[in-house]
């Protein structure tokens, strides 16, 4: 840190440089950041020569990044949001006064959604507030009160309950699965497949649903592809194929004849879907009582 003291002389500096290099203008990093535009300019030239290089081209009407300066820019503005999102999360975990619950986009439309009247009519001074994500996130860093993890519920840092075990079978539109036929699970080789294909969470494959139901023939490279479970439930219930169906999410569309599936088939993979919070900060009441009701309504 005392080289960063030395290279940059004020964390200010990087704050004034960061507005001046996204808005393209000294003029209105000034007015961004309530100051005189002389300041810009005296604080975008100290950085400069701290680190002995020109950031800026300057004109009479306009300044241009550098090459130097744009790789500058970069890394700076990808800092700055890391903190802001850290000093934000921070503040609002000081002010409790809501619970955050951290899910998937899929699990807050088919499992959350349906069931979040029950909780306001139970506690309707609780102020829940949703936050979807495709990655599994820091529950510390990010002040996230719970959150929904697949796995084996082994995780440092963190308490985990297990809401769901992970049982999969195939699911399809009533009139997709009626057509198809399937009277045996290798009948699913010549069938239209859709697959989840997230870019950071691992989930199951077709491949794997094969392999564990011994049946060595490769699955068709075809059919629809996915990066989204929300996305894979609505592909299936518009007739685009056949699908994955966790069980947990699926079984109210299942009940209401929006999906039919193969419940027969389903494999239980020895994973599961946890409740998740954290070891090193305490809950507030109002998670606290999230955490009970959620709790109450996993399955058995």
């Amino acid at each position: 840190m005392q080289e960063l003291w030395k290279l940059v002389s004020s964390p200010r500096h990087l704050i004034v440089f960061e507005a001046a290099a996204r808005l393209g203008s000294f003029t209105r990093a000034a007015a961004e950041l309530n100051v005189q535009q002389p300041a810009v300019s005296a604080s975008i030239r100290q950085l400069e020569d701290s680190l002995g290089v020109t950031l800026f081209q300057r004109s009479h009407r306009k300044v241009e990044l550098t090459k130097v300066g744009e790789r500058f820019f970069a890394d700076i503005s990808e800092a700055l949001d890391k903190i802001l999102s850290s000093a934000r999360a921070v503040h609002q975990r000081g002010l409790n006064d809501h619970v955050t619950l951290s899910v998937s986009t899929a699990f807050a439309y088919y499992w959350i959604m349906p069931r979040l009247d029950q909780l306001h009519q139970k506690h309707p001074d609780i102020d829940l507030r949703l936050q979807v994500s495709d990655r599994e996130p820091d529950i510390d860093a990010e002040g996230i009160s719970l959150a929904i993890r697949r796995g084996d519920g082994k995780w440092p840092g963190v308490h985990a309950i297990l809401l769901a075990p992970e049982a999969i079978y195939p699911i399809a539109s009533p009139e997709v699965l009626k057509q198809a036929r399937l009277s045996d699970r290798r009948d699913l080789l010549t069938q239209r497949l859709i697959h989840l294909e997230e870019p950071v969470r691992e989930r199951p494959t077709w491949a794997e649903w094969f392999a564990h139901n011994r049946i060595e023939d490769t699955p068709p490279k075809g059919g629809l592809r996915l990066n989204d479970y929300a996305l894979v439930l609505q592909a299936a219930m518009a007739g685009e194929g056949i699908a994955f169906g966790w069980r947990h999410v699926t079984r109210d569309l299942i009940a209401k004849g929006l999906l039919a599936a193969r419940t027969d088939w389903t494999w239980e993979t020895g994973k599961g879907f946890y409740l998740v919070w954290s070891q090193n900060t305490p809950l507030i009441p109002q998670a606290e009582r999230v955490r009970e009701w959620m709790v109450r309504l996993r399955e058995t």
